[in-house]
């Protein structure tokens, strides 16, 4: 079954798999009776009783959380719950005030609700609930697996552009980077000075950490396969002005102005992975998670990047932002190493929060290594030359 013959459970017991087909879900679906209990927390008294008529319409896909439009009677949200070990109520309210400050400067997020007591989260025990008005535009690409390459060269190119301008929107948003967690993005070892003693940080603040990798070889994996790129690419971000970044820019995390080819841009998703990093580290997740096809590995045994692709994504972005030859070094540096730090954190995810053996095996084999690995391989480097030349001509 291929990402665009694929379809959501409707009642939310499957979910897309980490290979991209679908998969019982770890998280239970959001139920009608959960959800009317969540939205009853954001009534005020002369409105008790309105969530009484909400209904789920549709369970999401996505395999980290679960998620659900409700539909009233007069509109829509959509409810997303996470467990604690997940996302705490205090990481939640960094994603919704940074979602508030590019609503505030133009950028197409949706409105997240607050509480009668003012708040953005609702807690219940081990969960915690958000609450999010529906998404402008058609969710083109939901049923899609994450990382799914883009449909058309134009909706990469939309991409790009729209990627630019979130940069230009967020520059100024100068919170703190969030500490690590399980499923997270960070530069903070990419980016160090020292990066064998930001392994070993990471380790000693992260006792589920140390225990999902306590039976691998860590060290010498990173050191094989991460540390003369890090090394490399490390004083060339440092260069650059750090600022926050989406963490997660791909087909999915998107909405679209209708379901053609054409279709640009029409709003923003999920800034789960948010945190501050670099604009040319953003810029090269979005690259390697949207044009390089992962999940084509269990259909065909390879795995290629669109180079077509890659510059309609670039191109997009450099209508806005243009990237000079200190950036152009950087990203190109930094591209085979980007996936590191969220590999990473999803190992600990899966062994420690969700206890799946394989998949924290994927995680680390097939992500932390693999990732890395494939960018020494033909393919891997035929894109990097790829960009080394445009970076030429640029």
């Amino acid at each position: 079954m291929t990402g665009e013959e694929m379809t959501a459970d409707p009642a939310g017991e499957f979910v897309h798999g980490m290979g991209g087909e679908l998969c019982e879900a770890d998280w239970s679906a959001i139920t009608n009776d959960e959800v009317r209990a969540v939205l009853g927390r954001f009534e005020r008294r002369a409105e008790s009783g309105a969530s009484r008529d909400a209904a789920i319409s549709w369970h999401s896909p996505r395999p980290m959380s679960a998620a659900a439009i409700v539909r009233f009677a007069d509109g829509e949200v959509f409810v997303k719950r996470h467990h604690v070990a997940v996302r705490t109520p205090e990481r939640l309210r960094v994603e919704h005030e940074f979602a508030r400050f590019l609503r505030a400067r133009g950028q197409p997020f949706s409105k997240v609700l607050r509480d009668a007591n003012g708040d953005t989260v609702v807690q219940d025990g081990d969960f915690v609930y958000e609450v999010h008005e529906r998404a402008a535009g058609v969710d083109l690409y939901r049923d899609v697996p994450s990382w799914h390459p883009f449909r058309s060269l134009d909706h990469a190119r939309a991409a790009g552009l729209a990627l630019a301008r979130f940069h230009w929107a967020a520059r100024s948003f100068l919170w703190p980077s969030s500490a690590p967690g399980v499923l997270t993005n960070s530069v903070a070892i990419i980016a160090s000075p020292d990066p064998l003693a930001a392994l070993a940080r990471l380790v000693a603040v992260r006792p589920a950490f140390a225990r999902a990798i306590s039976h691998r070889s860590l060290l010498e994996d990173f050191t094989r396969y991460h540390l003369s790129t890090i090394e490399n690419a490390a004083p060339l971000l440092r260069e650059l002005v750090p600022q926050w970044g989406h963490g997660d820019w791909h087909a999915s995390n998107l909405t679209w102005s209708s379901t053609g080819p054409k279709a640009v841009v029409a709003g923003v998703l999920d800034l789960g992975l948010s945190n501050r990093t670099f604009a040319v580290h953003d810029l090269a997740v979005a690259l390697e998670r949207s044009t390089v096809d992962w999940l084509d590995q269990a259909g065909t045994g390879r795995i290629a990047a669109n180079l077509e692709a890659v510059d309609a994504l670039l191109d997009g972005y450099e209508e806005v932002q243009p990237l000079d030859k200190h950036e152009w070094a950087a990203l190109v540096a930094v591209l085979p190493v980007v996936h590191l730090e969220y590999a990473l954190s999803e190992v600990e995810y899966f062994s420690e929060v969700v206890r799946s053996p394989a998949n924290a095996d994927l995680a680390y084999d097939g992500y932390f290594i693999g990732h890395a690995r494939w960018f020494e391989e033909t393919a891997g480097s035929v894109l990097l030359d790829h960009l080394q030349r445009r970076a030429r001509r640029c």
